[in-house]
């Protein structure tokens, strides 16, 4: 099934936040974990879901990111604020990036962007972006025992190449922030494809996420997939890689190699003209222009 990111899914896993920006709280015996926060804006959202879901705040002993990009991380610094002893991991480099002033001044930049459609969430809190000490430093083969569930981290570079893939093995869950691509709006077979930093790691990090077997899919925004149908995003967003890969160097060389060109001309066509992508226009274009640099460097334009 292909279902939105809301409440829960089964014993162990519970959506906080909201469908937009789901942290995914996995619910252990002993210790209590969340996948992903996402924009600076949602840090209240998921402070009212951890007392709804424990009747506390404190039962949060981890928060996880799947990578360094600011909807992912970016509401970290004021759960750390509101919860001192909650301990925060990402891969190694997300540390000393949250300490870089020009990278905190583009993550407010962006979420401020959006700040209008979460107001109400906001209110007068103080949900400023800060330096954050990262406790954890996570890698591929970490496990962290939680208590009638384990947590695997798997470093699935392509999206970014600080991407990490979390799976919960007992009940053959994943979460992946953006490195399987995700949903281009409501159709259902249709994927945006998500390499940033590198082609070939993203096709192969798909691979290695095919091989799990997933039985669900926590989507970075907006989608729960189960079952059948978790396996079959895999698959098509696999197939949609190369073929991305094709368009873009389309727009190249249409452009006759001029990154600058082809970046206006696909954001018109494919974002504008076409309005089946839920994410902020300066987001895709960011990405955008990083993935048309990437394929106009390996296919020599």
């Amino acid at each position: 099934m292909k279902v939105t990111a809301d409440g829960d899914f089964g014993e162990w896993i519970t959506v906080g936040g909201n469908r937009f920006y789901p942290g995914y709280i996995i619910k252990g015996r002993q210790k209590r974990l969340m996948i992903d926060a996402g924009i600076n804006l949602m840090g209240p959202a998921y402070i009212t879901s951890l007392e709804k879901i424990f009747g506390d705040k404190n039962a949060l002993d981890y928060v996880f990111a799947t990578h360094s990009h600011f909807d992912h991380l970016g509401a970290i610094p004021y759960l750390k604020r509101k919860m001192p002893h909650l301990q925060a991991g990402a891969f190694e480099r997300v540390g000393a990036l949250m300490k870089k002033k020009s990278v905190l001044d583009l993550m407010t930049f962006l979420s401020d962007l959006q700040r209008g459609f979460f107001q109400n969430i906001v209110g007068e809190e103080d949900v400023r972006i800060e330096p954050v000490d990262f406790e954890f430093h996570l890698k591929e083969g970490d496990r962290f025992d939680l208590g009638g569930v384990t947590c695997e981290v798997y470093a699935v570079p392509g999206h970014t190449g600080d991407s990490l893939a979390f799976f919960i093995p007992e009940i053959r869950a994943l979460f992946a922030g953006e490195a399987y691509g995700i949903p281009e709006g409501d159709k259902d077979g249709h994927v945006q494809v998500e390499f940033l930093s590198s082609y070939d790691d993203y096709v192969s990090s798909l691979e290695k996420l095919i091989g799990l077997q997933p039985k669900i899919i926590g989507m970075a925004h907006m989608w729960v997939f189960t079952d059948d149908d978790a396996a079959g995003f895999l698959k098509r967003s696999l197939e949609a890689t190369p073929r991305y890969r094709k368009l873009i160097e389309t727009y190249l060389d249409a452009a006759n190699g001029d990154i600058d060109a082809a970046v206006q001309s696909m954001v018109k066509k494919e974002y504008d003209e076409k309005g089946t992508m839920m994410q902020p226009r300066e987001s895709y274009l960011q990405n955008l222009k990083a993935q048309v640099r990437h394929v106009a460097q390996i296919s020599a334009f």
